[in-house]
């Protein structure tokens, strides 16, 4: 098994710092973060330096991944309003930028990787919550769809009791999309 990249032995707070600086900089000036960056690291009594050629590679791979976040956020955006979600969107849009993350990490990870070094957990892990995403879009149309049945039946009760007319019942039908 091979050794871990130096940039993935950094701590947190540094990784986290490292990630802002490259898309600050735009991906570039690597000279620049590397020289902050094992700064840093000699400031918290790390004695653990990174070259620039590291970095770059470190970064060519982040640009990647932040390349592909962008637009996977900009397709659950798209798919969201597509299937209707609107308002429901707006609250579980976090939730699902976060999962679109982690899937594209990992996936990211497991492209890196050759032979030997692909973890069938990893993959495991990745099919599971591609399902699981899949599933909760299934089960929101469920909830939809009984929604509707139970508006629908208001609707008739309300036509059969004499509160509403039928022209009325069957043009709210159509505003809300059931006819």
């Amino acid at each position: 098994m091979p050794s871990p990249r130096k940039v993935d032995l950094l701590p947190e707070e540094l990784r986290e710092w490292l990630e802002e600086a490259l898309r600050k900089s735009g991906f570039g000036d690597y000279v620049a973060i590397a020289e902050e960056l094992n700064w840093k690291l000699e400031e918290a009594g790390l004695e653990l330096r990174i070259q620039k050629s590291a970095l770059q590679e470190f970064g060519v791979q982040y640009a990647e991944f932040v390349k592909v976040q962008k637009a996977a956020d900009a397709w659950a955006k798209e798919w969201m309003t597509e299937q209707g979600i609107g308002d429901e969107a707006k609250r579980h849009n976090i939730l699902f930028q976060m999962i679109t993350a982690l899937a594209f990490k990992v996936m990211q990870a497991q492209m890196a990787k050759t032979g030997d070094e692909i973890d069938p957990k990893e993959l495991h892990f990745l099919g599971r919550m591609m399902k699981d995403i899949m599933q909760s879009s299934g089960i929101r149309e469920q909830l939809m769809d009984a929604e509707q049945k139970r508006l629908d039946a208001k609707l008739v009760l309300a036509t059969e009791n004499g509160e509403i007319t039928e022209d009325f019942r069957v043009k709210a039908r159509q505003i809300l999309g059931f006819a």
